[in-house]
């Protein structure tokens, strides 16, 4: 597996950055977010620094956990670590000679990216705080696990149809329900209740969607590799 580490890197308009692979790559011409391989033994914060640097010449700060992707291409499969990141120092330029270009949310849905950068595009739409339950871009909803079976119950799945069309959210009590919620096709998990720092930690490394805590920092949770925090009122 290629495992890579891109951003969404956004502009005081909040528009998003993407670019253009360059002749004698892999899909030549296509559109993707930057970003490239981590290397062996790399810590996945640290190798996004060091990739948008050499990229873009641009030194990161605070970068945000959004999204884990995974995707078969004909050359083998991809694990896409994708983050936001909003604050920076330096002008981003193609230092490699390639194009880059600017876009809305709305053109970024538009545009004919990469095959693995869907869920990504999607994702985007989710806040760093996590304050109400349905907005138009999602809906957060209740999942009961009876018995410890941890499944979904008939009226979340009936409900998660009804909002198809919007990213769906899950509560989860624990990790433990959390892991379930996100194997059940949850979009994002919603944590009820604080878990220590090695809980998030270990949970936010072992699903692929994004996980928003509670009663900690912003921060302190994109440290932890949360992508925000639920402010939701309980």
């Amino acid at each position: 597996m290629i495992h890579v580490v891109a951003a969404a890197v956004t502009d005081a308009a909040d528009r998003v950055l993407i670019a253009q692979r360059l002749p004698g790559k892999h899909l030549a011409g296509g559109w993707e977010f930057p970003g490239g391989k981590l290397e062996p033994g790399e810590a996945r914060a640290a190798g996004l620094a060091r990739e948008l640097r050499e990229e873009l010449g641009i030194a990161i700060r605070s970068p945000r956990p959004l999204i884990r992707v995974r995707h078969t291409y004909p050359y083998g499969e991809v694990l896409i670590d994708m983050w936001v990141v909003k604050s920076y120092s330096g002008e981003p330029r193609g230092l490699d000679g390639q194009a880059l270009k600017w876009l809305s949310q709305d053109e970024l849905e538009e545009v004919e990216l990469l095959p693995a950068d869907g869920p990504i595009v999607r994702a985007l739409r989710l806040p760093e705080r996590l304050a109400h339950l349905s907005t138009p871009d999602y809906e957060v909803i209740e999942a009961t696990f009876p018995r410890k079976r941890l499944a979904v119950d008939r009226d979340a799945n009936e409900r998660s149809k009804l909002v198809r069309s919007k990213l769906v959210g899950m509560f989860c009590r624990d990790d433990e329900e959390a892991v379930a919620a996100a194997g059940s096709g949850a979009d994002f998990l919603v944590l009820c209740n604080v878990l220590s720092d090695g809980e998030l930690a270990s949970l936010c490394d072992s699903v692929p969607v994004p996980v928003f805590s509670r009663g900690i920092g912003l921060e302190q949770a994109w440290a932890l590799g949360a992508s925000g925090c639920n402010e939701i009122a309980q």
